[in-house]
């Protein structure tokens, strides 16, 4: 017979409390470069990440500018030093790459940010905020946004997840990368938006530390972000 408490705190446990077994031991040298190269990056893509908020809706130049955050990302975090790609518990106390975990956090995390939108969309001012990013979809080309939400997530997770959490090494990774990343979503001047980065930057730095790599946080970011890309706008609708 399954217990359902039971179940939940196993998988609780095997996808955000209990790291795999690892050895990503790096000399001091390749900290101190992959730490040089982590800072640089980091300056760069908050200036693009800033700029290109505030293009207005419509603006082709957007297009530009998501593409151009998303390759700092990319090159930043694989040029600063070897990224792993992680393990996830299974049910046989053995290990496979993190796939179904992800997923299932990816699809709660849609359901209660969903939950949260029925509670903005009704505060006019909380509404406009969400409104300032989502324009880019309603007024733009929906595909073209979508693929740059797509390949921005994985680009910051190979950062932020990748680089950033193993350069800052074994204290407090995860609260020291959320408040990096906080931090710089906070350069969009939107408060929703760096509220957002928060929770996700929370639970996606708890796939990092458990699974010792990126992929887990990577497919958790990009099926959040292309839900709320394609959920949020419909669902405001509704309330309108």
């Amino acid at each position: 017979m399954i217990h359902p408490v039971r179940e939940l705190r196993s998988f609780v446990a095997a996808a955000l409390v209990a790291p795999v077994p690892r050895d990503h031991h790096e000399p001091d040298a390749l900290v101190r470069r992959r730490r040089v190269v982590t800072l640089a990056t980091l300056v760069v893509g908050t200036l693009v990440l800033a700029v290109t908020l505030r293009i207005p809706p419509g603006d082709d130049s957007f297009y530009l500018g998501g593409l151009a955050l998303a390759l700092v990302w990319i090159v930043g975090g694989l040029s600063a030093g070897r990224l792993h790609v992680g393990w996830a518990h299974t049910r046989e106390a053995g290990f496979a790459r993190p796939v179904v975990q992800p997923i299932a956090l990816a699809l709660l995390a849609v359901a209660i940010f969903l939950a949260g939108a029925l509670v903005v969309g009704r505060v006019p001012w909380l509404a406009s905020l969400v409104d300032e990013v989502l324009d880019h979809a309603r007024y733009g080309s929906l595909p073209i946004v979508w693929a740059i939400t797509v390949v921005t997530g994985i680009g910051e997770e190979l950062f932020f997840r990748g680089a950033l959490f193993a350069s800052v090494g074994r204290r407090r990774p995860i609260a020291i990368t959320t408040l990096v990343y906080v931090l710089v979503t906070a350069a969009t001047g939107n408060l929703l938006l760096t509220f957002a980065a928060l929770l996700l930057g929370v639970l996606v730095g708890a796939q990092r530390r458990v699974t010792g790599g990126v992929l887990a946080p990577i497919i958790t970011h990009v099926i959040w972000s292309s839900s709320m890309l394609f959920l949020l706008p419909p669902a405001f609708d509704l309330l309108r």
